[in-house]
């Protein structure tokens, strides 16, 4: 059978579109036979794939009969129209390999030395070369981490009858990424809970692996408190749940949350943060007006100017108070519509009730000295009452 007449027997499974080598398709396991696993490929036609490909490094095989694979089609030999899950997993020789170039169908590696410039790869007894650049989607830290490992590339280019093969494994990542995306975009949505894996940090923020694309945890959104370092909350590598805040597939952005998925300190300080009440916090932040206040992470209340110097006029906080400072605190007044909460010293209101007892004492005492001062007596004060009628 020519590859021709192989590809008019896919006419209605590929609706329309001819299968070429290289092609990739589902196709059902209709029998395992030895070596030979039958694929049951629509109608009367049946294909082949190297019961090797699907066996796991104990030599036992990872499927069964009804069991759906994807697989690449190879070539139609002999009457037998061949498929591969990946070139190089099986026994194959160069030709297969000037195929999977041309075909751009992937090929299956073992990373064998780290050399100038990037790695040897044996693919089917035969070397390649892959540059550092072409290893994955990003970067590894230790190079050494990818010795021994077995991993799927694609031929980029092929010459001199196999001497001279360039593999790039990027290529095969981000045609999966690619895959993925597309399905992403059909199940993801803002606010969706979603998991994911810490695949980088930096300054500004933690990247998040979804399974296909990368999403972006800004600092701001990785607790309640303030975070100075990213790395004090995530470490690469690590599992983590997070809240989608906004997807914009145009540009490839996804705003991600962590700390929407934490409880909100503000649903309970209306309770906990009672007016009156006495709590410890950490002075955050200094400012013109007063002090910033950490009740608690993501909590911060106001201890301002007016309340600090017990009466004694200050010009800044800094007078009174000392950034990372532990201070004892009462609640004045909470503003949960525009999370605020007001402060002042534990001890103020007793001062403030004495001060203003001692004010009115002294202006009590003030009055009564003048008024005494600028009498006569009870007969000079009728003496001048009448001077005063006489003068009107």
């Amino acid at each position: 059978m020519s590859e021709e007449q192989f590809a008019d027997i896919f006419q209605d499974k590929t609706a329309g579109d001819k299968i070429q080598p290289g092609d990739k398709i589902d196709a059902v396991i209709a029998d395992i036979n030895g070596e030979n696993i039958f694929l049951d490929l629509g109608g009367k036609s049946e294909g082949i794939l190297n019961a090797s490909e699907l066996r796991d490094e104990n030599n036992e095989l990872t499927a069964q009969p009804g069991d759906t694979v994807s697989v690449f089609f190879l070539s139609s030999r002999g009457g037998e129209q061949r498929f591969t899950t990946k070139i190089g997993s099986g026994q194959v020789g160069v030709e297969e390999l000037e195929q999977a170039f041309h075909s751009n169908i992937p090929v299956q590696g073992k990373v064998t030395a780290d050399i100038k410039g990037g790695f040897q790869i044996t693919v089917a007894g035969q070397r390649g070369f892959c540059p550092y650049s072409q290893m994955g989607l990003r970067r590894v830290d230790n190079s050494d981490e990818y010795l021994e490992q077995e991993l799927t590339f694609k031929i980029i280019e092929f010459g001199n009858k196999g001497r001279n093969i360039i593999l790039s494994a990027r290529a095969v990542q981000e045609e999966e990424r690619e895959h993925l995306k597309e399905q992403l975009k059909e199940t993801l949505s803002e606010g969706d809970k979603v998991e994911g894996t810490v695949s980088s940090l930096q300054k500004f923020g933690a990247f998040i692996d979804l399974g296909g694309v990368d999403g972006l945890i800004p600092i701001s959104e990785l607790a309640w408190g303030q975070i100075d370092q990213v790395d004090d909350v995530l470490s690469k590598g690590q599992r983590v749940e997070v809240i989608i805040k906004k997807l914009d597939w145009a540009k490839d952005r996804i705003s991600l949350s962590l700390k929407d998925t934490l409880e909100n300190p503000w649903d309970k300080a209306e309770e906990k943060y009672a007016p009156a009440s006495i709590h410890t916090g950490i002075v955050s932040r200094l400012a013109q007006f007063g002090a910033f206040v950490t009740l608690e992470p993501g909590v911060d209340g106001l201890l301002h100017i007016s309340k600090l110097g017990s009466g004694r006029r200050i010009n800044h906080p800094r007078e009174i108070l000392d950034t990372g400072q532990e201070i004892t605190v009462k609640v004045d007044s909470v503003d949960l519509e525009k999370k605020r909460i007001s402060l002042v010293p534990e001890d103020y209101t007793a001062k403030a009730e004495e001060e203003k007892a001692a004010k009115k004492e002294y202006t009590s005492s003030k009055e009564a000295k003048g008024n005494a001062s600028q009498s006569m007596g009870t007969f000079g004060d009728l003496l001048q009452a009448q001077m005063n009628r006489k003068q009107k």
